[in-house]
């Protein structure tokens, strides 16, 4: 019988037997080979290498690493554990170990924060074509600055709950807020990530406040400032802008955008540092749906904007904005009988 057994010879494909084939089937993995079109990926990666976006991405590529967001969203994860104790922790926390538990998470935070802050800024270098600007020393200053301010950060994180539970009348209890409201998620983040903003910490504050935007619906530039005691009932949609200024006990609904108005195509540069966001005084409400555009615009203290309204203009304290009722169209359907 060894007349029918094929002794392979240089150059043959290999038909190597498979699942799906028995034993004295064809196999069609030698044929699958032969159409494989791996061949044409180097050219596919040639041009890609050569194309415009690559060439701008260019600086991207080097030994010298950036930021990971990954590690980023661990350091947000890690924070909010800090700012709020017993909240987002698998560790049982009571008066014995509380302190312990604090000291190692702001330890292990530390180490973090000078990690990928270092990276930020010398990749920040790199791309700026900079001299060496001492990023490790510099990265050591802004982790512990950073962390310094939670202390500060936990009092006006009770402000803003404590908002939630004054205006939301849905609410049950602190813990419903923390656990659940949107608002706050988006807010603590914003929080952390504007201390590491004014402390000129490259790319990671908008990385963090980013996060917070795919998570919740709620866009917050990590240059605005806010006051204490804020507000954000539902949130989906909510934009406010880098150089927006918010006052204390300001309450915003859901598709609130305080933005910008129309930009040249350069703007980019041109208005860069320049003032392009509302500023919003003490006590305002906001409702849903309302667009406030400007860096002039200053919306008064104790004032109210209703819901579905376009501004680009400044309202005294103490105002009432409204829209006009609009006409209601009430029509009967007539449904022909078949």
């Amino acid at each position: 019988m060894t007349g029918n057994i094929h002794i392979p010879k240089a150059g043959d494909k290999m038909a190597l037997p498979c699942d799906s084939c028995g034993p004295d089937e064809p196999c069609d993995h030698a044929r699958e080979d032969s159409q494989s079109q791996h061949s044409r990926l180097p050219a596919v990666a040639r041009q890609l290498l050569l194309s415009k976006h690559a060439k701008e991405s260019g600086e991207r590529v080097s030994p010298v690493f950036i930021p990971s967001q990954e590690k980023i969203i661990d350091i947000v994860r890690q924070a909010r554990r800090i700012l709020f104790p017993g909240y987002f922790t698998k560790t049982r926390l009571h008066a014995g170990n509380v302190e312990y538990y604090l000291g190692q998470e702001t330890g292990e935070l530390y180490d973090k924060l000078v990690e990928q802050i270092a990276l930020a800024i010398r990749h920040d270098c790199r791309r700026n074509n900079q001299p060496c600007t001492n990023c490790e020393g510099r990265s050591h200053h802004m982790a512990i600055a950073c962390i310094e301010s939670f202390p500060r950060l936990t009092g006006i994180l009770a402000t803003d709950i404590q908002a939630a539970l004054d205006g939301d009348p849905a609410t049950g209890s602190q813990d419903e807020v923390v656990f659940c409201y949107p608002g706050l998620l988006a807010l603590s983040i914003y929080r952390l990530a504007h201390e590491l903003f004014v402390l000129k910490v490259p790319i990671i504050p908008r990385i963090m406040t980013e996060y917070a935007h795919s998570q919740t619906g709620i866009d917050i530039h990590p240059g605005a400032t806010i006051g204490e005691g804020f507000f954000i009932d539902h949130g989906t949609g909510v934009v406010i802008g880098e150089t927006t200024v918010i006052g204390k006990s300001v309450r915003l609904y859901q598709g609130v955008t305080l933005g910008a108005l129309s930009l040249p195509r350069d703007a980019g540069a041109l208005l860069r540092h320049h003032k392009r966001h509302p500023t919003i005084e003490d006590e305002v409400i906001i409702y849903a749906n309302t667009t406030i555009l400007g860096g002039d615009t200053v919306i008064g203290a104790r004032s109210v904007i209703g819901g579905n309204i376009w501004l680009t203009e400044s309202v005294a304290p103490d105002t009432r904005v409204l829209l006009k009722r609009p006409e209601l169209i009430f029509a009967n359907f007539h449904h022909d009988e078949g």
